[in-house]
């Protein structure tokens, strides 16, 4: 997303997000239980403190995971 140099190297943050996401699940054979937030998938997801989409590329960094649930379960809550 921020590749001034190598434009055709950047991501949008859409595409970026989908990498780790539906992409990620796709290559590992498990796009039917997880990459998504459905019915019947693990209840895996992460919190962020911000929206990435609403943030400028560069701040994108700034982002705090404020919690990551796992099998349905808090894994992780930032204390703050």
């Amino acid at each position: 997303m921020t590749r001034p140099i190598f434009k055709e190297e950047s991501l949008t943050v859409e595409e970026a997000l989908k990498t780790y996401t539906v992409n990620a699940a796709y290559a590992s054979f498990d796009e039917n239980k997880k990459g998504t937030v459905e019915v019947g998938k693990f209840a895996d997801f992460t919190v962020l403190s911000e929206d990435p989409f609403k943030v400028p590329p560069g701040k994108i960094r700034d982002i705090k995971v404020e919690m990551t649930v796992v099998g349905g379960r808090v894994a992780y809550k930032r204390k703050h």
